[in-house]
C-alpha cells in the first residue's frame, strides 16, 4: 500500500490524522536534523497502523515534509 503524508516536525505531540483516502498528516516531535524526523515518522506509522517498523519505507521525500511511503501489509 502507497500513502502520501505531509510531516510537520518540531511539534508538541505525535500524531497521524487522515486527511482523505491514502493522504495522511504526521506530526512529530523531533527536528529534521540528522534524520530524526524520518526515524520519528517511521515510529508513529508503525504504530497507527499496528504493522512492524520494518514494513514501512520511505520512497521519495527523504529531505522533504511531503514524503510517499510504501507499507508491507
Amino acid at each position: 500500500m502507497t500513502i502520501q503524508i505531509t510531516v510537520k516536525s518540531n511539534q508538541k505531540i505525535s500524531k497521524v490524522e487522515k486527511i482523505e483516502k491514502g493522504e495522511y498528516k504526521v506530526f512529530v516531535k523531533s527536528s529534521p536534523i540528522e534524520n530524526k524526523a524520518n526515524i520519528e515518522v517511521i515510529k508513529v506509522l508503525s504504530e497507527y497502523f499496528d504493522i512492524p517498523k520494518s514494513s514501512i519505507k520511505i520512497k521519495l521525500g527523504l529531505k522533504s515534509s511531503k514524503k510517499i511511503i510504501v507499507l508491507d501489509i
